[in-house]
């Protein structure tokens, strides 16, 4: 196998995973608690009312899981941190012992040879501060920058990668728009301030970085290609929209200073007034891009679905997870090199790619999820065409590490390459996650060690 088609020596092989999804525990030792513990324990909120309050007990059981890790020879672990465990208020008074948890979890992550990647803000805003408006308030940018000077000073010496803020876009379309994530808003008017509020607090962070840190500090933008269902001017206007909407409304000021102009059209009146000082703000300069890679979408004219008056057309092929995403390997591809146009030589990572499948309970020991393998297989194999195609990709994260909680649903959803049995925490590594072992083991050559196929 020729060195061109394999990964460099050097790359980030890693699985990644999200605090209130795998850690439990979430009112251990002195925590405060956040807008997610909150949102799945109000009834309705969660499938069969749900909570994360024991999710993986990665809290207490990390040390296997990093142990696992080194097992299957990654060499990272995206992980993110529990901003009202080292804040029990979102601001004010610092708790040690939450301080004293993510030490022990970096040290454990050292001493077995991965590096911690770590995400300061994945979804779980402290209740404290939702309170006072949250995403909401202006001032949110100033307790996410205090926040992160908090962490950054703890853990900088040992962290080399850190990310602000995990999917803006998720955020505020699932919490403030559409409702069915923390914490659980329907409003128009609030969905655009509050993605203008996460890029401000996402570029107060990174300068508190700079003041504070040594070592590299980026974003974390899902992403997906958007391609139009039909040639006509209809879907072709749409389809700009959604791409706008989803992927260049974070994207854009992140990188360029200004917001697509498709946003005023798709918003309304409800799109507020930008100030030049806000996007000097979030255009601060960043080192990495992390990347969360699942599906494209397929679009058409909608006019009953509102702001975008666009939706998705599932597509005739059978294979879909099961969350519903069509499995698109070629749009990790394309998705890369979409984003190394409008970025140049930014070092990008693959922070999160993966599947949910209805996966069978361990026999013997052993879990097999042909479909996930196939799924790796196929995106995998795109990560490295991309790699020829000249994109800076510096590493690939599995979402999931484990089973875990899937947010609105519930533990009904298996992502993991690892297999969690929720009543008794036992672990079983899946035949994807061999599968993926022998990918970073042969740093790629595994890929093509058999015919890819999609199963039905």
């Amino acid at each position: 196998m020729s060195e061109t088609i394999r990964f460099p020596g050097d790359f980030l092989w890693g699985a990644a995973t999200s605090a209130y999804q795998v850690e439990g525990s979430p009112l251990a030792d002195g925590a405060g608690p956040s807008i997610w513990h909150r949102f799945s324990h109000t009834p309705g909120r969660t499938l069969r009312g749900e909570t994360g309050d024991v999710a993986c007990d990665q809290y207490h059981r990390f040390a296997d899981d990093v142990a696992l890790m080194r097992e299957l020879g990654l060499n990272a672990y995206r992980f993110s941190i529990s901003w009202s465990r080292i804040l029990p208020a979102g601001k004010g008074t610092v708790n040690p012992r939450g301080l004293d948890f993510y030490d022990r979890l970096i040290d454990a992550l050292l001493a077995h040879g991965l590096a911690p990647v770590v995400t300061l803000y994945h979804w779980d805003l402290p209740a404290a501060l939702d309170d006072l408006g949250g995403w909401l308030n202006r001032d949110v940018a100033h307790w996410f920058a205090e926040y992160a000077r908090v962490v950054v000073r703890a853990f900088d010496d040992r962290v080399r990668l850190w990310a602000t803020v995990n999917e803006p876009w998720v955020v505020a379309d699932g919490g403030y728009l559409t409702g069915g994530l923390a914490p659980g808003h329907r409003n128009l008017f609030e969905a655009p301030r509050v993605s203008h509020n996460l890029l401000r607090a996402h570029g107060a962070a990174v300068q508190a970085y700079r003041a504070e840190g040594k070592r590299q500090i980026g974003l974390v933008l899902n992403l997906e290609p958007k391609h139009p269902a039909s040639d006509s001017p209809e879907d072709l206007a749409a389809t700009r929209r959604a791409d706008a909407y989803m992927n260049r409304h974070y994207l854009e000021p992140v990188v360029r200073g200004a917001y697509p102009a498709e946003l005023a059209e798709i918003f309304g009146e409800a799109w507020p007034d930008v100030t030049d000082a806000d996007l000097r703000l979030i255009r601060q300069p960043i080192d990495f891009l992390g990347i969360n890679y699942y599906t494209r979408g397929v679009t058409r004219a909608d006019p009953q679905t509102l702001p975008l008056r666009a939706s998705s057309v599932r597509q005739p092929h059978p294979w879909y997870t099961e969350t519903d995403w069509e499995v698109y390997p070629a749009g990790l591809t394309e998705t890369l090199v979409w984003v190394r146009e409008r970025c140049g030589d930014l070092p990008l990572y693959v922070t999160e790619n993966g599947a949910a499948f209805a996966d069978e309970p361990p026999v013997n020991g052993r879990v097999d999820d042909p479909r996930r393998v196939e799924y790796y297989r196929g995106h995998l194999a795109a990560a490295l065409d991309a790699l020829r195609r000249g994109v800076n990709l510096r590493g690939y994260f599995a979402w999931s590490l484990l089973d875990n909680y899937e947010w609105s649903h519930g533990y009904s959803k298996r992502f993991g390459i690892v297999h969690v049995d929720f009543a008794t925490q036992r672990r079983t590594p899946k035949a994807s996650a061999r599968f993926y072992a022998s990918v970073v083991r042969s740093r790629g050559a595994a890929l093509f060690s058999a015919p890819s196929a999609a199963p039905a």
